[in-house]
């Protein structure tokens, strides 16, 4: 069987933070070998030249691939999939390809191209991640600069120039797996737990939410989130059925700006624990009450093993939201016969009631 090379789709407006998210991926990637392609076009392609400017084996510069024809999504047969078709053809191919959308590209004829023949049998959509401009939003701008986006819409003749921002923004929270609402910082509370909340409710069951100040989300959250998008195109239809797009997302330096301005927000958001438990009785049932856990403390991952009672294989578990994928991979055989798992999640994880709840789904509590 042929394992299929993950893809990540990154949309969002101008300006809320895309490229910061993909550079602090780059720079913490663990060892994977990730190809960009980045949609640009109207401009020079400083979104290129600054993901170029990475220097190390994650990103070489020959692994960042730039569309500069139009909007992703007015140019999938003419552009975008001879680039991918280019990028399978090597012979060193990519642990993970990352795909940044221009500003306002719809990510749905994006997702539907994977179905593409001789796509869809090497690479999957791995999830679908939509950048938000917390600030913005809030204020009920949708994007740093109205203007620009305005702008930038106005160099593809392809595009409504007309449609509302808040028809596009509903677009790309319909077809998200992963909501990444940035610049937080500038929020207080209230307002971050109100505009998570308004999103969660707008968003498809077991779409995640997470919050950050400068796109610092790690690579383990972001990456591997197994969606398959392309075989749930139903579930993700566009709200509002327009051709509505938008040019490049180079003024996402302005996002950059912002970043560059706040660095005493730098701080780690996330956080992971690992728990170890004795043997379970029952893989399902540990499985379903694992989900319910996820669900009651919004965990955003948990993965690790489990050793099962009766089984001389190693149960392996892996769950991105309360979606939980268990397989059994190796013999225990001399090793310890116990269940560890990482818990990962937003900073403010209750970790001994969810290590209590955890222990409970063992036979000896």
């Amino acid at each position: 069987m042929v394992t299929k090379i993950p893809a990540t789709i990154i949309t969002g407006f101008l300006g809320a933070g895309k490229t910061t998210l993909i550079r602090h991926m780059l720079q913490n990637a663990k060892g994977r070998r990730i190809a960009l392609i980045i949609n640009e076009f109207g401009d020079l392609g400083v979104d290129g030249d600054i993901l170029k400017g990475c220097g190390d084996e994650t990103c070489r510069e020959e692994d960042v691939m730039e569309l500069s024809n139009g909007c992703i999504c007015c140019t999938v047969a003419d552009d975008f999939i001879p680039t991918m078709e280019k990028l399978l053809a090597r012979e060193d191919k990519p642990d993970h390809i990352v795909i940044e959308t221009s500003g306002l590209a719809l990510p749905q004829p994006l997702v539907r191209a994977f179905n593409w023949p001789g796509i869809s049998t090497q690479v999957t959509v791995d999830g679908v991640v939509t950048v938000v401009d917390g600030k913005a939003v809030t204020e009920g701008r949708f994007a740093h600069s109205v203007e620009a986006v305005d702008a930038q819409r106005k160099l593809d003749e392809n595009l409504d120039h007309e449609t509302p921002l808040s028809e596009l923004f509903e677009d790309q929270v319909a077809c998200a797996d992963m909501i990444v609402v940035n610049k937080t910082d500038l929020l207080d509370a209230a307002e971050a737990d109100a505009l998570v909340a308004n999103l969660r409710s707008s968003a498809r069951d077991g779409v995640q939410v997470v919050t950050t100040s400068m796109g610092k989300l790690p690579v383990d959250v972001l990456l591997g989130q197994g969606i398959g998008a392309e075989a749930d195109l139903a579930s993700r239809h566009e709200v509002h059925h327009h051709h509505e797009h938008d040019g490049d997302d180079h003024h996402d330096e302005e996002g950059d700006d912002h970043d560059r301005h706040h660095h005493e927000h730098d701080h780690d958001a996330f956080e992971s624990f690992v728990v170890t438990l004795g043997e379970i009785a029952d893989a399902k049932a540990f499985a379903d009450q694992t989900s319910d856990i996820i669900r009651a403390h919004d965990i955003l991952r948990l993965k690790g093993f489990a050793a099962v009672q009766g089984k001389p294989m190693r149960l392996t578990l892996q769950a991105v939201g309360p979606r939980v994928d268990t397989y059994f991979d190796q013999p225990f055989g001399a090793a310890p016969r116990v269940t560890r798992l990482v818990v990962i999640g937003q900073a403010g994880l209750d970790r001994p009631v969810i290590e209590a709840a955890l222990h409970a789904c063992c036979p000896a509590g």
